[in-house]
């Protein structure tokens, strides 16, 4: 059983938001932020920078922008720059954005892997290595009016659009950085409202209204707010500025998960996975953006290692915890580790009745009359193997492990806010 704890502040927090029907977004945002975009010619083209920096005051927001942009330049081409890292150490940013050629990243998977994504990577290291609390911001520019002629799998905008959303979010999995998602607000625009056109002559770079729609959706990704009811900027006309608003915000606000949009303080997510053998259990550390960790593994033991190789005395069920944190933000994460041979307890007995139903099937009541949950069933290897559909919540609670191959499982339950581990035989 996982579980992320949450500070009573936290908890408080949640229950205030219910109350008064807001939401998280709004209740962390920003009123002003510092934000460096570096890229190239797609940065360059009506002043992107600016043009976001106007949109934010027209809704009551303050950006302070620094921009260093060379057309044509590559992520490779600002790694090999001094003057790009003379940027990123002027001042200690918020955000910075981070713009690849416009299609190198819908390049074939392997020279993606080889040429692409690790500059992108090295240039977010950067910005953390400058202010641990910055952002690195990837910008997801848009397919070509066309696509691509040179590739049958980028010829047309769909295929490179989707080839550049995929590259830019394994780029931000890789560099633990976040997206402003503007290909994605393009799609919706093209699909839905074709006769605004996006694109300048070329069928490459921003029209007037295709800028307007990227700094719509870098306002979204900054402030994690909607960009409905700001100004109509560069002539473009009232409902066509809306109708670029709502493309923006439903890309960006309906995933904020997905692009890693999160305020400061919860820019740390602990995480972790284990591998077991016998009492010897591997711990692997799947953490996000965090420096510094607390192990305890629920035997009264604690570690500060990143990755610890942990030996538990005797078998038996722990409560394994993580604590990730850094001079930003600390989230802990919890998940119920079962270690194989841990029996049946005394306590076990006097909690739970486990009837052989035949067939492999059990019913499990708990003595006190309260309602038994299945938390997992696991295997004598420690592997996790329930399946919710055999559970069925009737009159009483029946697995059904039927489907399983013959030996020992551990059911864990939950009981009247207590953890149950009870051994079943499967024949």
């Amino acid at each position: 059983m996982k579980v992320r704890n949450y500070s009573i502040e936290k908890l408080r927090l949640f229950t205030f938001i219910s109350c008064v029907c807001c939401s998280l977004t709004t209740l962390f945002a920003q009123d002003s932020v510092s934000v460096l975009f570096i890229g190239n010619s797609y940065v360059q083209a009506n002043n992107l920078p600016s043009l976001v920096a106007d949109l934010a005051l027209s809704k009551g927001k303050t950006v302070t922008i620094g921009t260093k942009a060379n057309g044509g330049f590559t992520f490779q081409s600002h790694v090999n720059d001094a003057a790009t890292y003379t940027s990123i150490h002027s001042k200690s940013w918020d955000y910075v954005v981070l713009q690849g050629q416009s299609q190198e990243p819908s390049f074939p998977y392997g020279q993606v892997n080889t040429q692409t994504l690790p500059p992108a990577v090295q240039l977010a290291d950067s910005v953390y290595a400058n202010w641990y609390c910055s952002q690195a911001l990837y910008f997801m520019t848009w397919g070509r009016q066309n696509g691509d002629p040179q590739w049958d799998s980028i010829n047309t905008f769909d295929k490179m659009n989707s080839r550049l959303r995929d590259a830019y979010v394994r780029i931000a999995d890789s560099a633990q950085a976040s997206i402003a998602p503007v290909g994605v607000a393009w799609k919706w625009i093209r699909d839905n409202y074709p006769l605004i056109n996006l694109y300048s002559g070329d069928g490459s770079h921003p029209s007037a209204e295709g800028s307007y729609l990227a700094a719509c959706t870098f306002y979204a990704s900054l402030f994690r707010l909607p960009s409905a009811g700001a100004a109509p900027l560069l002539g473009i006309d009232a409902l066509t500025a809306q109708r670029l608003q709502e493309a923006a915000d439903l890309a960006v606000l309906d995933s904020l998960s997905t692009w890693h949009l999160r305020p400061v303080s919860e820019l740390s997510i602990a995480d972790f996975s284990s591998t077991i053998n016998q009492t010897t259990v591997q711990f692997v550390n799947e953490s996000w953006r965090s420096t510094d960790y607390l192990w305890d593994f629920g035997d009264g033991t604690t570690s500060i290692e990143e990755h610890p190789l942990h030996t538990y005395s005797n078998p038996n069920t722990f409560i394994v915890t993580l604590t990730a944190s850094s001079v930003c933000s600390d989230d802990v994460f919890s998940d119920t580790l079962v270690l194989p041979g841990a029996g049946i307890s005394n306590m076990a007995s006097d909690l739970v009745i486990v009837a052989d139903l035949g067939q492999n099937v059990f019913g499990v009541h708990a003595t006190s009359g309260s309602p038994v949950k299945v938390l997992n069933i696991i295997d004598i290897n420690g592997k996790e193997v329930l399946d919710q559909s055999a559970i069925q919540a009737k009159d009483e609670c029946r697995i059904d492990l039927s489907q399983m191959s013959v030996g020992s499982y551990f059911m864990l339950l939950s009981v009247d806010e207590q953890l149950v581990r009870y051994r079943v035989q499967v024949n």
